[in-house]
């Protein structure tokens, strides 16, 4: 696992790493990266009938360890007829409380992957939000992990690998949100086929 305290000279190489692969996108992969989140929080409103920062509580509290279109197909399940099963006991009830009402910036660890997904999803115009997943993390250090333990568990490793990906937005003239999604789909579509493990979220 990386150092939750690297050098500046690390971090000053984590940041190239995620402008690197940015550059590396082709103009589509551009396009559907620009375009994630905004269409993320278009299904969000479209499976609540229009509440789409209920919706992103919905689909950020299904996201771990699932495919998009799983993530998805459960997203919706749990808003038209409710949801007893698929994942783990501690992302339903999570799931149970926001349909229920409370808002999913109570419910969901804020300063996690979760409760990222969840901002970047109910506004991809948010400023600050920025989703560290396993595909971010491996962008930022320059390394595909495969199954190796990234330790994104931790707050201070998690923070790190934000502050870079801030700063590169930074550097790029974009939001940081944008920048991880776009970097994401150029990362996942290079791991295709590699034996790596697919573009969960």
């Amino acid at each position: 696992m990386i150092s939750v305290n690297p050098t500046e000279q690390i971090r000053e190489r984590y940041v190239r790493n995620i402008i690197a692969t940015w550059h590396a996108a082709t103009l589509e992969q551009l396009q559907r990266g620009r375009a994630w989140y905004s269409n993320a929080h278009d299904l969000a409103a479209l499976i609540t009938d229009g509440d789409a920062r209920t919706g992103a509580g919905v689909i950020a509290a299904l996201s771990a360890n699932k495919t998009w279109s799983e993530n998805c197909r459960l997203a919706r399940q749990a808003y038209e007829t409710g949801l007893s099963s698929g994942h783990v006991q501690n992302a339903l009830s999570k799931v149970a409380r926001i349909m229920a009402g409370e808002d999913p910036a109570e419910v969901l660890p804020m300063e996690r992957k979760t409760g990222m997904f969840f901002r970047c999803i109910a506004d991809p115009s948010d400023p600050d939000a920025v989703v560290i997943d396993r595909h971010a993390h491996d962008v930022a250090v320059g390394e595909t992990y495969g199954q190796r333990e990234r330790g994104l568990g931790s707050a201070r490793r998690y923070a790190l690998l934000a502050h870079c990906y801030r700063e590169a937005a930074l550097q790029l003239g974009e939001l940081p949100s944008v920048v991880q999604s776009v970097t994401w789909v150029v990362h996942t579509e290079r791991i295709a086929g590699t034996g790596t493990r697919g573009p969960r979220r």
